[in-house]
């Protein structure tokens, strides 16, 4: 054991803590920071201060404000992002739309033909047999707002399709309906209805 004075020499030799001090807000000395009372001037330090600025939670109305100029900012880039990638188009648009549709009615119908001569004259009962030539035509014409319908005629007395009938329903209105069949004739109207075969082929 060491010497009792040797203890009181190693107690002296440890470095005093530290406490953290603060300056007092009436009389700005030097204080103890778990001082409740100053020393110096006697102010309550528990006591709020009403000169120190509060923090005030946001309101609703900032609240959706920042969200509204968030999402403006996202809508402002995704816009921006579309009009650099997405491929311009010039022109009228409903005669490039309408050319589009006439287009993918005479693909469907080669197809068809195709489809036909390699089956003794008869038409399948949908495009599905048909493969990528009328998925692509069927994919074009609705890129432009059309959708493309095929109908099957009645069995004949050999129990097989002989006839069919085929339409583009335009989705935007003012566009011409288109209608063609197994004559390969393509008609139109631009009346708000489906075209069929009484309606003036397409010149």
């Amino acid at each position: 054991m060491f010497p009792r004075c040797m203890g009181n020499l190693l107690e002296r030799a440890q470095p005093a803590r530290r406490t953290p001090m603060v300056t007092c807000r009436e009389c700005e000395a030097e204080i103890n920071q778990a001082t409740e009372v100053c020393p110096h001037c006697g102010a309550d330090l528990t006591q709020i201060d009403p000169a120190e600025p509060t923090r005030k939670k946001p309101t609703l109305g900032k609240i959706l404000m920042r969200w509204g100029i968030l999402l403006g900012v996202l809508l402002g880039a995704l816009w921006s992002f579309l009009w650099f990638i997405a491929p311009p188009r010039t022109g009228n648009l409903a005669v490039d739309a309408e050319a589009h549709a006439v287009q993918a009615l005479g693909d469907v119908h080669a197809a068809l033909v195709a489809y036909a001569q390699a089956q003794n004259g008869v038409y399948p009962p949908s495009l599905e047999p048909l493969g990528d030539p009328a998925r692509q035509a069927a994919q074009m014409a609705q890129s432009d707002g059309y959708q493309l319908q095929y109908t099957p005629g009645p069995s004949g007395a050999d129990g097989q399709i002989h006839t069919y009938e085929l339409q583009a329903h335009a989705g935007n209105s003012g566009y011409r309906n288109f209608y063609s069949d197994n004559t390969g004739v393509i008609r139109a109207t631009r009346e708000e209805r489906d075209a069929n075969s009484l309606d003036p082929p397409v010149q």
